[in-house]
């Protein structure tokens, strides 16, 4: 009789420290973003996805952004500011804004400029590819192309031949890195087209600096 007792009260103790035990947590990693964000959850063709830190500690980095040296030009190192009063910005800004567009906020588009091939190799989830090469004339790009992408994809309007950009998105551009000049080239593009500077934003670490922390890409 006493064994059955003692039996039973060994399953319920295993039963009160099982539900009184805290779940393991999103919180929970041993590699966050930073003191006060472990993850970033947004929306990239639709779908939801958690933008991390990857949690193996003996984690590399993508070999396509271990190369110290590329040929330049065209791989020169772009300087910190592009001036003309667009803003260069980090992975917290950059995830603030992505957070936000992934939220619904309309007034935002996260544009990466590299061309296709690139992409293909991997982006930052939230973005959308608009390839430098689309919105520069010298480069080939057609004028009505050009036009459609202002009008339909940033919210700029033509009226009777002239940009009214009251109403256009704030773009935060980004590319390769510092060492690229594909978001650098869609930038001054625009601003020649007379976008405003304060609704670009760069990001000028681009995939090589988000590789580098480990943060989640997807293809």
């Amino acid at each position: 009789m006493n064994q059955k007792i003692g039996n039973y009260f060994v399953i319920l103790t295993t039963f009160l420290l099982t539900i009184s035990a805290p779940a393991a947590s999103d919180n929970d990693l041993d590699v966050n973003i930073n003191n006060e964000i472990s993850f970033v959850d947004v929306k990239h063709n639709g779908k939801e996805i958690r933008v991390q830190r990857n949690q193996s500690l003996n984690n590399l980095v993508n070999p396509e952004y271990a190369k110290t040296s590329r040929k330049c030009p065209p791989f020169c190192i772009q300087p910190y500011s592009l001036g003309n009063g667009v803003e260069t910005i980090g992975e917290l800004e950059l995830l603030d804004y992505l957070k936000k567009s992934s939220a619904g906020d309309n007034s935002i588009l996260i544009i990466d400029s590299r061309t296709e091939d690139w992409v293909k190799k991997g982006t930052i989830p939230g973005s959308v590819n608009i390839p430098w090469t689309l919105l520069k004339p010298e480069a080939g790009a057609d004028p009505f192309g050009i036009a459609e992408i202002l009008e339909k994809k940033f919210g700029a309007l033509n009226i009777e031949g002239l940009w009214n950009f009251s109403n256009a998105k704030t773009l935060i551009l980004f590319c390769n890195g510092m060492w690229c000049g594909q978001s650098p080239s869609s930038i001054k593009t625009l601003l020649r087209f007379g976008y405003p500077a304060e609704k670009l934003k760069w990001y000028r670490g681009g995939m090589q600096d988000w590789e580098i922390l480990g943060l989640t890409v997807v293809k």
